[in-house]
């Protein structure tokens, strides 16, 4: 049995307990049986009374109980829907109070998401509002009423995330903008005209719209100010350059210069000022100096036409160059064509270059020519030998290279020019191949002459019997230490000399001249004796001297004769027994001087 039927049942019993003792104390009262009754009826209806407003009260409740359930319900599918879930299940076989109690729960908790959602979003929509009235965008497309998805809340915020990237990037280049826009300003000492110069550069920086046409706006701002600036500094450097120019040509004194040096820096509106004032004044001493700043400009023209490489003729084509008469006229056409001279070569600044180059290298490739046929450059112990043949060699095989990129830019530039690149009055590529002929020749030239000089000497050589040698670190043939083969040997060759009627001549074709003995031997006597270089002239040793002068008296002939009687083959007769003898007399030397080297060594 339950307990709620136990308690009905007590709940009886007590009424049985009650209505019994009521009897028992009427009994004893002596209440009348009616009145008994009576009391008895008003007992019942009290206790009826009593039971049925308890049964209203519970069956009240139970209306209420299920009020709420279908409220709840009802709010939970609203909840649901706004929130965009499903719908909460619910569990079966529970008591009317349990299910009031789990639905009414789960509304609970649907409406404090809904809460948070709506805050959320309340605060995302105040961030976007201020967002959007920094940067002047649009609002983001999300209704403040409806309770918004995580999605949505996750997409807005990150588009709250870009719009404060955004702003912060905006932020800094409105920074950055107005930084310089203020020192341009300053520079060109300039105020702020227009209203947004002024909200600019007056007001609060955090108060200042980030809108794209304001950063726009700005861009512009300071690419007007930029310009300015640059025609400020334009113009300064158009004033400096004259300035300079007119205080070479009117040789204006170094200390006076010096008083300006301020103004030759920057370029603000005052420095500007300035400047035009200089050259107003430099202008008007230049008019009361004119003879000398028009030789001034005519020595810069000078200095131009040799950086164009103009020649004669084009020279001559500027007449007032050559004119007297000193004017204010003369000097403007001076001007003029100094100018035009300075953007002809500006215009042309490659070309020039390149054949300045080619000039240069030229001119250094044929001074390493000259040096490579002189015969001091081989004393040299630096090693420039191997440095200047190594140099020659390298423009040796560069100018060709040079010349060739050359014809390809003025190729080029005749073509669109539709004219000829003029070097020094005629085609550049012709001038260089005038030139390599030039050296061609000169080198021909040298060639012949050396040959000339060759056979001239070798025919004097056979005529007089003189050579010219060139001193040597070999021992010659008479240095050798005295001893008894040397005495021998030398007695030998004094024999031969005086018995041959010949001209001493070595197998080379020069005359053997013999130094007198020296008390020591040279460095060089420990080498055995190799071929000798015909060098510098020598005085013939005493010994050949007879030999000499008599080959002298037959050159020369009877003194009657207008022309010596002699004959080229009589000479070679004598010639061929000397050379016989002097065959002799090296083995002989040849014999002595090797084993005393090899026993030194």
């Amino acid at each position: 049995m339950r307990k709620s039927e136990v308690l009905a049942a007590e709940a009886v019993t007590c009424l049985n307990k009650a209505l019994c003792h009521l009897k028992d104390i009427w009994e004893e009262i002596g209440i009348p049986e009616d009145q008994r009754l009576q009391r008895t009826n008003v007992v019942k209806n009290h206790i009826k009374g009593l039971l049925e407003m308890m049964i209203k009260e519970e069956e009240s409740l139970k209306k209420r109980l299920v009020s709420s359930i279908h409220s709840c319900r009802t709010e939970m599918e609203t909840l649901c829907l706004e929130l965009q879930l499903l719908v909460f299940e619910e569990e079966e076989g529970v008591s009317m109070l349990q299910q009031e109690k789990n639905i009414r729960t789960q509304v609970e908790a649907l409406a404090k998401e809904r809460t948070r959602r709506m805050q959320q979003l309340k605060d995302l929509l105040e961030q976007d509002q201020e967002l959007c009235d920094i940067l002047c965008s649009l609002p983001y497309g999300i209704a403040p009423e409806s309770v918004p998805s995580p999605e949505q809340l996750e997409n807005f915020h990150q588009h709250i995330t870009s719009q404060s990237a955004e702003k912060a990037k905006r932020y800094a280049e409105f920074m950055d903008l107005k930084k310089q826009i203020i020192s341009h300003m300053e520079e060109l000492e300039r105020l702020p005209d227009s209203s947004f110069e002024k909200d600019v550069v007056c007001e609060d920086q955090d108060s200042f719209c980030l809108s794209r046409d304001n950063i726009t706006a700005l861009k512009l701002l300071l690419c007007q100010l930029e310009e300015r600036k640059a025609e400020n500094e334009a113009m300064c450097e158009t004033h400096r350059e004259k300035i300079q120019q007119l205080w070479e040509r009117l040789q204006v004194p170094p200390e006076e210069r010096g008083a300006f040096t301020e103004h030759m820096v920057t370029s603000k509106k005052k420095n500007l000022e300035a400047l035009q004032a200089e050259v107003q004044r430099l202008e008007e001493l230049k008019l009361l100096n004119i003879r000398s700043v028009t030789e001034a400009v005519r020595s810069e023209m000078a200095v131009m036409w040799e950086k164009c490489f103009f020649s004669t003729d084009q020279r001559q084509d500027f007449a007032p160059y050559f004119s007297e008469d000193f004017t204010e006229e003369l000097l403007y056409l001076h001007d003029a064509e100094i100018q035009r001279l300075k953007q002809h070569y500006e215009d042309h600044k490659e070309l020039f270059d390149g054949v300045q180059q080619w000039e240069e290298s030229w001119r250094l490739f044929q001074e390493l020519e000259k040096k490579a046929t002189d015969p001091a450059r081989f004393t040299n112990r630096g090693g420039n030998l191997l440095k200047e043949e190594k140099q020659r060699s390298e423009l040796h095989k560069n100018l060709p290279k040079l010349e060739k990129k050359l014809k390809a830019q003025m190729d080029a530039w005749e073509s669109e020019q539709g004219r000829e690149f003029l070097v020094n009055g005629q085609k550049f590529l012709q001038y260089v191949e005038e030139q390599w002929e030039l050296h061609r020749l000169e080198k021909e030239k040298e060639k012949e002459e050396r040959h000339l000089k060759k056979s001239k000497q070798t025919e004097e050589d056979m005529l007089y019997g003189t050579a010219v040698r060139t001193p040597t670190k070999r021992r010659l043939l008479g240095s050798t230490t005295p001893n008894n083969k040397s005495r021998k040997f030398n007695a030998t060759a004094s024999v031969s000399s005086a018995g041959s009627n010949s001209t001493m001549r070595s197998v080379h074709g020069g005359t053997v001249c013999r130094s007198p003995v020296p008390p020591r031997p040279p460095l060089s006597a420990n080498k055995c004796p190799a071929a000798r270089t015909p060098g510098g002239g020598r005085p013939p040793h005493p010994r050949l001297q007879g030999c000499n002068k008599e080959n002298e008296a037959q050159l020369k002939g009877p003194p009657a004769s207008p022309q010596p009687n002699f004959s080229l083959a009589s000479v070679a007769s004598t010639y061929s027994e000397f050379v016989r003898d002097l065959v002799n007399i090296e083995s002989v030397q040849s014999s002595e001087i090797c084993p005393r080297s090899s026993t030194t060594s």
